[in-house]
């Protein structure tokens, strides 16, 4: 996968993330989620983008680690929202599948270019 379908990918994810907190009900303990869900999803997009154009290896592997916690912490919130019994069905299987793919990936990009 290239630059370009990676940043078309977590821009995606970022936008499913944002449709889908839309459809949340509101109260006490989702307005948390709701409020964070969507940063972390966001600067998933935005950390690689900024990954991209890197200075040196060591500028590029920090960011990438940036964006593997970003992917990692939302596929967390999302966790809450199925464990607590807030919401099971919808995108949020795929939102987290995804999440978990895109952190996979990074990883295995932080290991390669560390390696080189």
């Amino acid at each position: 996968m290239d630059n370009q379908e990676m940043q078309s990918r977590t821009k995606a994810f970022a936008l499913g993330v944002m449709k889908f907190t839309r459809t949340l009900p509101r109260g006490r303990d989702t307005d948390i989620i709701i409020r964070q869900l969507p940063r972390s999803a966001t600067a998933v997009g935005a950390n690689y983008r900024s990954a991209c154009l890197a200075r040196s290896k060591a500028d590029f592997v920090s960011k990438l680690g940036i964006v593997a916690e970003e992917a990692d912490e939302s596929k967390y919130w999302m966790e809450l929202l199925v464990e607590g019994g807030i919401c099971g069905d919808g995108p949020i299987p795929g939102l987290m599948h995804e999440a978990a793919e895109l952190t996979s990936i990074i990883i295995a990009s932080i290991r390669t270019a560390r390696d080189k």
